[in-house]
């Protein structure tokens, strides 16, 4: 029997360096194959430009890619630390689909009890997102936002058919804006909670690999 589905690699993306750090201080064994951890830089252009460049290498051909770090909520009733699963990203270029979202949920519950998990469509920005922009955003039934996740999940399905999730973690919310990551304790609580979500995503990239019935 073959064994190369036991060795499908994972490609983890984020764009800041607090977001990089805080995954790699987090990191432990227990993937269902390498992993590799990848900084993109700030926005779609970057994300879109490093992810396809990355996953021209062989040693990732296939890889199922997750794109995590940092977001704006924009639902009533967020707060920084929640914890975003996209079932699906989605910017003017397309919309993406993730997979084994349920799981993914579960997986976070266990990882980092205590926190809420929201699920519904991420929604990309090539800026910022503040005061009204966050409405006219939430009426078109996303839920939260970011720069890099909606560009990373398509330049991944276009570079060859794979799985493909994102998980944030929010950073600001409506009633908590955020002016600087690091510099009040919504910040420092989300890096907290985005230290301990690496065994919810290893969970998720084992569960790729089982035999479907």
């Amino acid at each position: 029997m073959s064994t190369e589905p036991a060795t499908a690699p994972l490609l983890i993306a984020c764009a800041l360096g607090i977001e990089h750090f805080a995954l790699r201080t987090g990191e432990r064994g227990g993937a269902g194959g390498p992993v590799t951890l990848l900084r993109t830089g700030m926005g779609p252009k970057a994300a879109e430009r490093s992810v396809t460049r990355r996953l021209t290498d062989p040693a990732l051909a296939g890889a199922a890619v997750l794109a995590t770090g940092f977001c704006a909520g924009l639902a009533p009733g967020m707060h920084p630390g929640d914890l975003v699963v996209a079932e699906e990203t989605r910017d003017p270029d397309g919309t993406v689909p993730c997979v084994e979202t349920d799981l993914l949920v579960k997986e976070l519950v266990r990882a980092v009890p205590g926190r809420t998990v929201h699920t519904g469509p991420l929604t990309g920005s090539d800026h910022v997102v503040r005061g009204h922009e966050r409405s006219e955003l939430l009426a078109t039934g996303a839920i939260a936002v970011d720069m890099e996740s909606a560009a990373t999940l398509l330049s991944a399905v276009r570079a060859g058919e794979r799985p493909v999730a994102a998980v944030r973690v929010v950073v600001d919310a409506p009633q908590h804006e955020l002016v600087r990551i690091g510099t009040v304790r919504g910040g420092i609580s989300a890096f907290r909670v985005l230290r301990s979500v690496l065994p919810a995503f290893y969970e998720w990239h084992r569960s790729l690999l089982l035999p479907r019935r």
